[in-house]
């Protein structure tokens, strides 16, 4: 599944993140990475101290309260945010995530965009499939969340600076078609609710989303 949420940050919140960002010191993003990712991995990352973790912390409760979000990932825990930044001529090429982080199962993988688009030329996440390639650049402030079992990478940047925050989040429900069931059971529950209320039809469909999730989840 791979979905887009606008707004995960107001225009006012991202100015804010970014001046802290601007602020802080930005290490080689090879240094905490596996011999594999070594080779293809070409940025920075903001340097672990207190004022990344309460950096972290602020950007992660705004996405806890997305609702979308947190019906597209159901997740039962997320790593810390890692603060990334490309500048002219980096990248990171073709890989799969790792599949534990932080003591977390990667399920879900998102990046959060944190620069303006008109800012930088390049730097489209994209993810790779047998149907073909899918470009993402999004608008700051806006997040793409998708499988974390998907290869893909960062085109280079040719101009300006790529800062995005990423992350990883381990999901109630393991299994990536299933979540997208869920996920569809939800907002055709909500929008006759919205529109008629409690009815009979809305009863059933939260019935059988509810005990979908009774059989799939882990706890």
């Amino acid at each position: 599944m791979l979905i887009t949420l606008a707004d995960i940050l107001s225009p006012s919140e991202i100015e804010e993140v970014r001046a802290t960002l601007g602020s802080m010191r930005f290490e080689d993003g090879r240094a905490p990475a596996g011999c594999s990712a070594k080779l293809v991995k070409d940025n920075e990352q903001a340097r672990e101290g207190a004022a990344l973790t309460l950096l972290r912390e602020r950007v992660t409760k705004a996405m806890s309260s997305n609702q979308v979000f947190v019906l597209a990932a159901r997740p039962r825990a997320l790593t810390p945010l890692l603060f990334s930044r490309y500048t002219e001529g980096r990248h990171y090429g073709s890989h799969v995530d790792n599949l534990l982080m932080n003591g977390v199962r990667t399920d879900v993988s998102f990046t959060l965009f944190l620069a303006d688009p008109e800012s930088y030329d390049g730097g489209e996440l994209v993810i790779e499939s047998v149907s073909g390639e899918v470009e993402i650049k999004l608008s700051a402030g806006h997040l793409v969340a998708y499988d974390s079992t998907s290869l893909h990478r960062v085109a280079p940047v040719t101009r300006g600076e790529r800062l995005v925050a990423v992350g990883w989040a381990q999901s109630y429900v393991r299994d990536s078609a299933k979540r997208e069931l869920l996920f569809g059971l939800e907002t055709a529950r909500r929008n006759p609710c919205a529109q008629a209320g409690k009815t009979s039809e809305f009863d059933l469909l939260a019935k059988n989303s509810a005990n979908l999730i009774r059989m799939w989840a882990e706890v």
